[in-house]
């Protein structure tokens, strides 16, 4: 007791030196928590809560063959045993989701099911009932998924309710749900430990920070308030530190659910630049002082927005639709966030001089659509690659072009068709690739690409997404 009074009076007599208020704001105590809050915390949310496994099929050729093998084989001359374990399907990840609606839709981790040819989703861990979840819409950036399951007998499932982060307190009692390390349905408690934590390397939302455990196997959960609400998404830790854990605040979520619903995914802008940092180094080759920043044009597709608004590699872009540019995060999510069709102002250093230009932001190419094509049945008709080399390409029209998101005025050959096994899917190469140069000649269609290749090694540009890359085919 004297060392709290002795504490107390130290207190007093300091603020009391420094002008400052003696007595500190008083605390409303008059409603202390009930003695069984998170007991009955886990009893309300745990039925709405799911455990997630998710497994990859073997890639590349039907018959699970390692395309190595069947390299050596043809070398040698006889065929060679396979391991049998690399046959068989792979668990790639576990994870957890919550049930946000009562005919089976599902709030998880875009990381959780990234990568899954097959999603199994397990209510209760005490029954052997599992259901297969088909993707409904996913986006990498915010790390958000949507997945459902479907009942078997028409029942109705149980439901988290969602409810709002806009109004938390650093300090707020909070709980979180998940499925650990695989061990089945699992709670910890905690307490908000800051709010608005701005990791973009990991999420372009600002994040909660939570020191209620959080572990692998937790990503998807929800995280709740002592209402049993949802207010946040259990996605990532500091793996250096214990109690630091994050989740993605739940009004952001909701905003983005319709969107994923209705479409899949999420529409973003994009340029058609890749980017770089500006970093001490790159600011003294382009010859600016220590404290330049923004983000580096290191790459154009030609014709594209960026192109076409006037930018150049080197450029230094420092402002973007009214936000300041300080890295090349910064420019795609400003970039991702602006107006589809309209123009935007834009800042950059050219030369070390400031100039101003109005970019007209288009829809990103999706690659997620380019690569669920089915390589066995396309939609598109175009003209195979010749020396089984094992893909097709097509000359972009109107329906190619409004389907897979690509520009207007892109003439430049795409990949529709990738074969099993082939010469192209072993390099690499992939439905929705833009051939730019084959064997270090430009091209710009089908019939100029095709007639470049020859048997041997053929060097590919190709443009995926908003990166240039160089594919190497070998072909015999």
């Amino acid at each position: 007791m004297k060392k709290i009074l002795f504490l107390a009076l130290s207190v007093a007599l300091s603020a009391q030196a420094q002008n400052l208020p003696k007595d500190p704001p008083k605390l409303n105590l008059s409603s202390p928590l009930p003695a069984n809050l998170f007991v009955e915390l886990a009893r309300a949310v745990n039925p709405a809560i799911v455990n997630i496994s998710t497994t990859a099929l073997p890639k590349n050729n039907p018959r699970g063959r390692d395309p190595m093998l069947e390299m050596l084989e043809q070398m040698y001359g006889f065929r060679m045993q396979q391991p049998q374990q690399q046959q068989r399907p792979q668990q790639i990840g576990l994870g957890t989701g919550f049930i946000i609606r009562d005919d089976g839709l599902i709030v998880t981790n875009n990381h959780v099911i990234a990568g899954a040819d097959i999603i199994n989703v397990q209510i209760n861990e005490k029954s052997s009932e599992v259901y297969e979840a088909t993707v409904i819409g996913s986006d990498e950036r915010t790390d958000i998924a949507l997945i459902k399951i479907i009942a078997k007998n028409k029942e109705k499932f149980p439901v988290a309710v969602l409810g709002s982060s806009k109004d938390l307190e650093v300090g707020e009692w909070v709980a979180a749900f998940g499925n650990p390390f695989g061990h089945g349905h699992s709670m910890s408690k905690g307490i908000i430990s800051s709010k608005g934590r701005d990791i973009t390397e990991i999420n372009k939302i600002p994040l909660i920070q939570t020191d209620a455990s959080i572990n692998p196997g937790n990503s998807g959960g929800p995280l709740v308030n002592t209402k049993g609400q949802v207010i946040g998404v259990n996605s990532a830790i500091d793996a250096r530190a214990q109690g630091i854990g994050f989740a993605i605040p739940i009004d952001e979520v909701k905003a983005l659910i319709p969107q994923l619903e209705s479409r899949g995914r999420l529409a973003r802008g994009y340029i058609g630049a890749a980017l770089g940092d500006l970093d001490p180094e790159a600011a003294e080759y382009l010859g600016l002082g220590e404290d330049a920043s923004g983000s580096v044009i290191t790459n154009l597709i030609a014709k594209g927005p960026a192109a076409n608004a006037g930018l150049k590699v080197y450029d230094i872009v420092t402002e973007f639709n009214g936000k300041k540019i300080k890295n090349s995060f910064d420019l795609m999510d400003a970039v991702s966030d602006s107006p589809i069709g309209k123009p935007v102002k834009a800042k950059a250093i050219r030369n070390r001089k400031e100039i101003a230009l109005n970019v007209t932001v288009s829809e990103r190419p999706d690659d997620k659509k380019a690569a669920t094509k089915k390589a066995t049945t396309p939609k598109f008709q175009g003209e195979k690659a010749p020396y089984n080399i094992g893909f097709t390409l097509m000359d972009p029209n109107s329906d190619l072009r409004k389907e897979w998101g690509l520009p207007d005025d892109m003439k430049q050959p795409v990949v529709i068709e990738t074969e099993r096994s082939s010469p192209a899917s072993r390099s690499g190469l992939r439905v929705g690739d833009v051939v730019l140069d084959v064997n270090k000649q430009s091209v710009e269609g089908t019939k100029d690409a095709l007639k470049l290749l020859k048997k041997g090694t053929n060097t590919l540009r190709i443009a995926r997404n908003t990166r240039i890359q160089i594919i190497n085919i070998e072909v015999n």
